[in-house]
């Protein structure tokens, strides 16, 4: 009798260790979203306008229990890597173009106030009087423009463990159409120093790392590249000690570097379109809008 007790305690133990097991992951039953993830988002670098887009949300859809965490791009992804594989539940801020979608089965959250804006466009700005000083580079600059797919051949090449220089490279030498038609009847100006700002996203490291390649590998340009975060780039192109940047996200992500600096810079134009902003969760978690979020 004892025995069949001991066993019986024993089966019901297992159960309820592999009931609470299951609980953990990302099909948990208490019926809060919010829960399972401990009521966090998680974010990149502050000075993002993604990051503000993002504490928008938390306002508009008020979401009052909940935290945005600040940090980096790469420390966002890395958050990311391991919840996935461990199938747990995670809310990342994210973007496209962005590696992640080709190596992450992810999915946007549905956004029906329209806190993210419409779909956006990734622009060329320069300071003001770059024409002037390094016309061929200048010139260049307006004229480069790619797809996002293009963009994603580099990025996936940097994940898999090419330096971002080489990635640049070999993306410059396998797209040669394209890059002559950046450069045609343009002349060199050896040895002419220029600086690019540049933001430290996946999709910035490559676009930058890709004209930096044209510009020294076709015009002769020495080009130095200055990672900053977004604030800091903008300013740069304004008071003139930073020359050109890829990296505007407009018309919304940096909308306020945009209006500050009004009159301070040259854009040029878009480089790239088909971008998005929002909020990403893996597919398998069972959760489609940000309305979702709020605890019923």
């Amino acid at each position: 009798m004892l025995k069949n007790t001991a066993r019986s305690l024993m089966l019901a133990s297992l159960i309820a260790f592999a009931f609470m097991t299951g609980c953990s992951n990302a099909t948990s039953s208490d019926g809060s979203i919010g829960s399972q993830v401990n009521h966090e988002i998680i974010g990149i670098d502050p000075g993002a306008g993604l990051m503000k887009q993002t504490a928008q949300v938390l306002t508009d859809y008020d979401l009052k229990d909940w935290k945005l965490v600040e940090g980096s791009s790469a420390a966002m992804t890395a958050a990311l890597d391991k919840a996935y594989k461990a199938k747990k539940p995670i809310i990342v801020t994210g973007w496209t173009p962005h590696w992640m979608f080709a190596k992450y089965d992810l999915k946007y959250l549905s956004d029906p106030k329209g806190v993210f804006g419409k779909d956006e466009q990734i622009h060329t700005v320069v300071r003001n009087n770059l024409q002037k000083d390094a016309p061929s580079a200048y010139a260049m600059l307006d004229r480069f423009e790619w797809t996002p797919e293009e963009m994603a051949v580099v990025m996936s090449a940097i994940i898999d463990g090419k330096k971002p220089e080489e990635a640049a490279s070999d993306w410059v030498k396998d797209n040669a159409a394209k890059v002559d038609s950046w450069v045609k009847d343009l002349p060199e100006e050896k040895g002419k120093k220029l600086k690019l700002a540049y933001v430290a996203w996946d999709s910035e490291i490559a676009s930058t790392n890709v004209v930096k390649a044209v510009l020294e590998g076709k015009l002769g340009y020495k080009v130095e590249m200055l990672q900053v975060e977004a604030g800091p780039m903008w300013a740069g192109i304004a008071d003139g000690s930073a020359d050109a940047m890829v990296a505007a996200w407009l018309p919304t992500t940096h909308k306020d570097y945009f209006d500050k600096y009004s009159g301070k810079f040259e854009d040029l134009g878009a480089n790239l379109n088909g971008t998005k902003l929002g909020l990403v969760v893996p597919r398998y978690m069972n959760i489609d809008s940000i309305e979702d979020l709020k605890t019923k």
